[in-house]
């Protein structure tokens, strides 16, 4: 195995990794504080954050028995193309600087389990590379208010040959991350003692991510914000650009649809009136998301409000947040979703053991998934409904 790849990672200690959450408890150790609390963290008390996950607490199964299930499969189609399981991974910003090439191993990682990944507006790599790496890669744009930068955008991402382009939201202004800041973490970095210290202090990947990151490639950028390059990851004087977010409206969204011939997904929507509008609109699908609890605390979890959701269109409802076994996966299909995405576990993955740690995680997901159909009697997804849940 590579290290660029492994993180120095080898088969047998991946083998150690038997859930999602062990990845957490690995890259706590692994990562500098300030960048594991970014992770990590959410907005203000982190009370969606915590809901995510406690949400699917409140289902229970009620499963069938004496069914021949030899012949299941995870197999899902969506938008037209058949994945290997589903799930996918979420956009999460500022990969690269958690494991080396983040973006990448996670782009690779995704296409060699047979799953979708959203490459994140807020990466350090430029959108062209993970294209090249891995053509059926999503895009997740953060666009401002602003039509010229809008089109140039736009266009940045259909000439790279991104067939589908995802749209968030639920970011009109700047949350409150006390924790980031309580971690000391900001974008761009700024360089301290304290932050000295960090690096110091977790060798393995100051050696293994980020002094061969500026060796190889000099100090990341914020490259797809814009169609232009942002701000550097580490700056003491410098500000990035967020735009006119808050001026978003739906004429915006009626804007890229025209100019977008790819498929166009909405992310962040958590209110059925919003997921009418994004369908009127042409959205080809929706994400139900509170962005993680990362935006606005104390919005509900995304399985509570999924149901409703899922019952007012007729287009693709995907889901993200507080996903971390397989039997979330059946329990957001069973309440309306189309597929699921997963964030948080896959980066930690990456940060610790590179592209294996992605197929190590993509795989432990997949089997669970795939035992919890049989023990639930199923052979196929088509067969979940939500009248095999129990709403405690």
């Amino acid at each position: 195995m590579s290290p660029s790849r492994t993180g120095g990672c080898t088969s047998r200690v991946l083998r150690d990794f038997l859930c999602l959450d062990d990845f957490e408890n690995r890259a706590r150790r692994h990562l500098p504080r300030p960048l594991f609390g970014y992770i990590a963290g959410a907005s203000e008390r982190n009370s969606s954050l915590r809901m995510n996950e406690e949400a699917f607490q409140k289902y229970a199964f009620k499963p069938r028995v004496l069914r021949d299930v030899s012949a299941r499969s995870t197999e899902t189609t969506l938008f037209g193309k058949t994945y290997a399981a589903p799930f996918g991974i979420a956009p999460m910003g500022i990969s690269a600087l958690m494991a080396y090439r983040g973006d990448l191993v996670l782009a690779e990682g995704a296409a060699q389990a047979g799953i979708p990944m959203i490459m994140s507006g807020s990466s350090l790599i430029p959108l062209e590379d993970v294209a090249a790496a891995s053509p059926d890669a999503w895009f997740q744009a953060y666009l401002p208010g602003e039509p010229d930068r809008i089109d140039a955008l736009v266009d940045r991402v259909a000439a790279a040959g991104y067939e589908t382009l995802l749209l968030t939201v639920d970011t009109a202004t700047l949350a409150n991350r006390e924790n980031n800041i309580r971690a000391g973490f900001s974008t761009p970095l700024r360089p301290s003692i304290r932050l000295a210290w960090q690096g110091i202090s977790h060798p393995r990947w100051t050696i293994g991510t980020f002094i061969r990151t500026i060796v190889r490639h000099g100090i990341p950028h914020f490259e797809n914000s814009y169609a232009t390059r942002g701000a550097p990851i580490i700056a003491s004087n410098v500000m990035r650009d967020f735009g006119k977010r808050d001026h978003l409206n739906w004429t915006h969204l009626e804007r890229i649809r025209r100019r977008w011939k790819g498929k166009l997904v909405v992310k962040g929507i958590m209110h059925p009136d919003d997921a009418a509008l994004a369908a009127e609109t042409g959205a080809d699908g929706i994400i139900v998301s509170n962005h993680g609890g990362r935006q606005l605390d104390g919005t509900a979890a995304p399985l509570r409000v999924l149901p409703d959701i899922a019952g007012r269109v007729s287009i693709p409802v995907m889901i993200d947040g507080g996903v971390r076994r397989g039997t979330d996966v059946l329990k957001a299909l069973a309440l309306g979703a189309s597929f699921v995405f997963v964030g948080r576990p896959f980066l930690y993955a990456a940060a610790v053991a590179g592209l294996p740690g992605v197929r190590r995680c993509a795989e432990i997901l997949r089997s669970e998934t795939d035992r919890d159909m049989a023990l639930m009697g199923i052979a196929s997804l088509s067969q979940l409904a939500e009248e095999g849940l129990i709403d405690g």
